[in-house]
């Protein structure tokens, strides 16, 4: 775009006040805080470099754990952290090679990866990433709030409606303001991901398949010197979504499917699947309100239930949560977003209490700068 600047900095701040009003270990209310701060810039314009362009992202995490008193699986709020820190999140540089595109650095695996835009307005975890993928790796994949070094090969086709993108990722995700920093090392080999999707009417379509280069420790089984066993891990994902009515023009109700499965051995889940709707504008005279509704199931693993039955407990064959949450942009700068969420069987037990959460999200704004 030749009318945007060569450089383009935004900052926003968002606050979340959560509350577990039932089923929880307590009822305390519990705040986090998130900061983004972003800056991109066109290389072209700035230093001549045809076609590149660089971004960087810089991410401050502060506050508590509403999960400490839900205890599922997957998490109730995506923009909680275990441990509190500013973080390098990404610094990566882009490079246009005829028509495809070539990334390389810090990169977040979810921001092109197994997302969609129509379950972006949900703030439970899996509506971001699968939990059988978000829940490998030696630290995790390369995701929210700790990324990887990376490179990212994106093609578009067919007139730009379809895409094949491949990326490898260090194994192991560690970043400017983790204990180490960027890891540089290597030691724990790649995760290899490949994604291809294309528009089909009013429809996306897309999937991916994903391995580790080197095993992982299996969570439940021992080989004969007492350390964990090594396994080979890989999985693969599908998406799907849909405007089912409206325009972009006026309001609209956009739909969306998701599912992955993975070897189920070196985390709790053996497979995971997510549903909902978006609606917006939910009223014609503003334009900033946003309707969403949406369920995730995560499937508990084989090990892993005989694991729960061994400590004691009786394991569910899954975790379900369902969730309903309204956004309205009140002000230019200010999003205000009430969120309600449902999760039964948290933590994969078969009698944990169902847990209510309620959440309050307030996202402020700054206009971008040297526009």
């Amino acid at each position: 775009d030749a009318s945007a600047p060569p450089v383009e900095l935004a900052l926003s701040y968002t606050s979340d006040i959560a509350a577990t009003i039932a089923g929880g270990a307590d009822s305390k209310t519990r705040y986090l805080g998130n900061v983004d701060l972003i800056a991109d810039a066109d290389l072209d314009r700035l230093a001549n470099w045809r076609g590149a362009r660089a971004h960087i992202y810089v991410l401050g995490n502060f506050g508590k754990r509403p999960n400490d008193s839900v205890g599922t699986l997957e998490g109730v709020d995506n923009i909680e952290v275990g441990k509190q820190a500013v973080r390098l999140f990404e610094a990566w540089i882009e490079q246009d090679i005829g028509g495809s595109r070539l990334l390389a650095g810090l990169y977040d695996l979810n921001s092109e990866f197994y997302a969609n835009d129509s379950a972006s307005l949900l703030i439970a975890p899996p509506f971001g990433i699968g939990s059988e993928l978000a829940a490998t790796g030696p630290s995790g994949p390369s995701i929210f709030p700790t990324t990887a070094l990376a490179v990212r090969l994106l093609m578009p086709f067919g007139g730009g409606k379809g895409y094949l993108q491949l990326a490898a990722f260090n194994a192991r995700a560690s970043t400017w303001g983790d204990k180490g920093g960027i890891d540089t090392s290597f030691d724990d080999g790649l995760l290899l991901i490949g994604e291809a999707g294309r528009v089909i009417g009013p429809a996306r379509l897309s999937a991916g398949i994903w391995s580790f280069t080197r095993k992982q420790d299996d969570l439940f089984t021992l080989d004969p010197q007492g350390n964990p066993a090594r396994r080979k891990v890989w999985g693969a994902y599908g998406l799907a979504e849909a405007r089912i009515s409206g325009t972009d023009d006026g309001p609209h109700l956009d739909g969306f499917l998701r599912g992955g499965a993975s070897e189920g051995r070196t985390t709790p889940f053996s497979w995971a699947a997510h549903g909902g709707f978006l609606y917006a504008p939910v009223w014609a005279a503003r334009e900033g309100s946003a309707l969403s509704f949406g369920l995730h199931y995560a499937r508990t693993s084989t090990p892993f239930r005989a694991a729960t039955r061994a400590a004691g407990d009786a394991p569910a064959r899954g975790e379900f949560g369902l969730e309903l949450t309204y956004a309205d942009r009140i002000a230019r700068f200010l999003l205000v977003q009430p969120d309600i969420q449902i999760i039964r069987k948290t933590g994969g037990l078969a009698h944990a209490p169902t847990a209510v959460v309620t959440t309050l999200r307030i996202t402020m704004e700054m206009p971008p700068l040297f526009r």
